[in-house]
Order: C-alpha cells, then structure tokens, then sequence
C-alpha cells in the first residue's frame, strides 16, 4: 500500500515541526525551503506553557527545554522601570502543567531538523504554484522542476506565494510600528528576568536566553517604508530610548548596528478557512499575528499538535485538513484581533493618554489585568467543540 505524502513549504518553526509529526504518525513528509540554508532568522522568541504542551504531544518537549530560558515572570512597565501589569504566566500555566521558555529561533530550528532524517529538509526550492486534480497536488517550483503529493501543508509564512494563489484578497497588513531586534552578550548587563517597557518613545524588551545571552527588541510608529526609520542606526536607538530606566541604556550600547534586525510589524486580517481540500495553511501563512501576545510560534505549534490528533482519528486528508481548520479557527482569531489591540494601546504616544491609560493599568483588578491572559492559557486547544 502506497505510503501518504504529505508535501511541506516553508522550512521554519511551523513546516519542520509539521514534518516530524506527520513522519510520527505514520506518513510520509518533505519539506521544500526556498533558502540555500536555515538559520533561523528573528532573534529570539517566546514558547507559552500552551506551546510547551503541544511540544509535549508531539514528545518535543524535554529536548526544547535544554535550549530554552526558562521565564518564571514578564512584567510590562513604565518608562520609569515602575510595574504596571506583572502576568501570572506561571501560576496560569499551571493549567498546561507546563513552563513558559524563551528561545534563540536559530537554536530551535537547528533542533527540529535534527529530528528529521536525510533528504526530508530539500532547500533551495521556491514554490511559485500549484494544482489540485485526481486526489493530488502539484507544486511547481521557480527552478522549473514540480512534485505530486497526496496533501500540500503551506507554511512559507506571512508573505506565502500560495496562500496569495488561494486568497489573493489575504495581504499582509501593517501595524503602523517597525521593530528592531538583537541577540547580545548578557555577560556585563547580568539580566535575570524579563519585561517590556511601554512609553511615549516606543516600547523595548528583553529577556535572558541560554549562554548568557540577551534577546532584546524595540518598537517604534511610523509609515510604512519610513525612509527615516529604515535609517535608524544604534545611535538612533540609543537618543530615542534615552530616558527609559536602566538596563536599557546598557543594552543598547552593548549592541552593534551588524548586530540588529529591523522589520515592520504585520498580520494578516483573520481567515475564513485554513483548509482548501488537499491543501491546508498553519503558522503565519494561515494565521500571522503581530507578537504583542508573544503567541506566533506557539500557534504554529500548536497547529501542529491539532493535526497530529486529527491524523489519529482518520486517514482522509481532506477531511482531517478540514478538522483541524474547524478547530483552530476561532482560537487564532481570537489572537489576532486582542494581540493587535494590545500592540495599538502599547504604542500610543500622547502623553496625557499614557499617563491616564497607566494610572487605569496600576488600579485595575487583577482579575481583569489577567482576563486575556487567562483565557489564552487555561483553554484546552485540543478540545473539539
């Protein structure tokens, strides 16, 4: 009997995971990436008690603990250093019965194709299109070259060409602040918790990772393509974020311009449907969000593990790619529309909103400070409503 094939685009969090749980239940899975190599790029990243959970279905977990940072606490502060909401993440994932980890992406990447066996990783290959006929699909590549496959999982990320094929309507949208991102040496700064600080100039972030080593970010509003923030060097950073509270100052010295990584900030307007028969969009080809939640690759995870039990359940691809669409839709949503609040309230300017919208934050009951939070994190994803 003719083995299941399952073809993969996009060799990041979302497309090798993919594979590891198609091949562990029985199917067979290659992943077609249009780079030369992977490596990870974006810095650093967040895996939630949820995503640890999902890691575990899939008997991931312990080995993505060994490279993780585990983070006991997140506080979001003022630009004083002053708590304004300090998450119970640890308390609230209990629930998963799992912690919460901060990872380098180039570290995660590297372990999951560890996981996978020769020749089942195929770089170099662009998707450009596809077909649907006969109970197959056809991707075809830039190089001229095609496959057949019994399903095609999309998971080239925001800018997929073939969710553009499916949903040409399905753009990327612009949040209105670029980032800027970098790994640094935590060997003088000594940063042994995490947080974000919220002020007029933008906000800033950072966290410990394994190797003593720091994942820090920083936002700022502007137009799309800004010529001037595109500009932005590590002195720009630097007089912006001038009078945040320590270490901000020391992190950003620490850092070089080879150093940063400067993108804008987007999503994409929640999805019908991640499901079109044979094909079926995870990750943030199916669902980008903007990471104010910190839930990007955990959602894609996530993705996963509900696709590895819709495998257990039936063999038809179709209807399990329809299953798991069903199943995902309204959680992703859901993140999407709150993540993209959060980041337009985080990234207010005004100074007598900030001062009104803190003094709301620092009275506010905790059980509304925890509210998004907790449903985020004490809803069963896995649950079939």
């Amino acid at each position: 009997m003719e083995t299941t094939n399952i073809a993969i685009i996009g060799g990041g969090v979302a497309g090798l995971t993919a594979a590891i749980a198609l091949q562990k239940a029985g199917l067979s899975a290659t992943v077609y990436e249009q780079a030369a190599a992977l490596r990870g790029i974006g810095a650093g990243f967040g895996l939630a008690a949820n995503a640890m959970h999902a890691l575990d279905i899939l008997g991931l977990r312990q080995g993505v603990e060994k490279i993780g940072h585990f983070l006991p606490s997140y506080n979001i502060l003022d630009a004083n250093g002053k708590i304004l909401i300090s998450p119970k993440t640890e308390q609230i994932g209990t629930y998963y019965k799992q912690k919460n980890f901060a990872l380098h992406r180039g570290e995660l990447h590297s372990f999951l194709l560890a996981q996978l066996p020769e020749g089942h990783v195929r770089l170099g290959k662009q998707a450009i299109s596809f077909t649907q006929n006969q109970g197959r699909v056809t991707i075809n590549f830039s190089d001229g070259s095609s496959v057949h496959a019994h399903g095609l999982i999309v998971a080239d990320g925001i800018r997929s060409t073939l969710r553009q094929q499916l949903l040409p309507k399905a753009k990327p949208r612009y949040a209105g602040y670029m980032c800027w991102r970098a790994v640094i040496d935590n060997q003088h700064i000594d940063l042994t918790s995490s947080y974000e600080t919220w002020g007029s100039n933008g906000r800033f972030g950072m966290t410990p990772l394994v190797d003593q080593k720091i994942y820090w970010y920083a936002c700022i509003n502007g137009k799309v393509n800004d010529p001037i923030l595109r500009k932005f060097t590590i002195d720009d950073l630097r007089k912006r974020f001038a009078n945040y509270h320590q270490p901000i100052g020391s992190v950003l010295s620490s850092t070089s311009n080879e150093q940063l990584i400067c993108s804008e900030i987007m999503d994409i307007k929640p999805l019908k449907s991640l499901a079109y028969g044979k094909i079926l969009l995870i990750g943030d080809a199916g669902h980008a969000t903007t990471p104010n939640m910190g839930q990007g690759a955990c959602q894609a995870v996530e993705d996963v593990a509900v696709l590895y039990d819709e495998l257990q359940e039936s063999s038809d691809i179709s209807e399990v790619f329809r299953n798991v669409s069903e199943r995902r839709l309204e959680r992703t949503s859901y993140i999407i529309n709150t993540s993209r609040r959060i980041g337009w309230i985080a990234q207010w300017e005004n100074k007598a909103s900030i001062q009104l919208r803190n003094s709301l934050m620092r009275i506010m009951p905790e059980r509304m400070k925890q509210q998004q939070l907790q449903r985020l994190l004490t809803e069963n994803f896995l649950s079939k409503k």
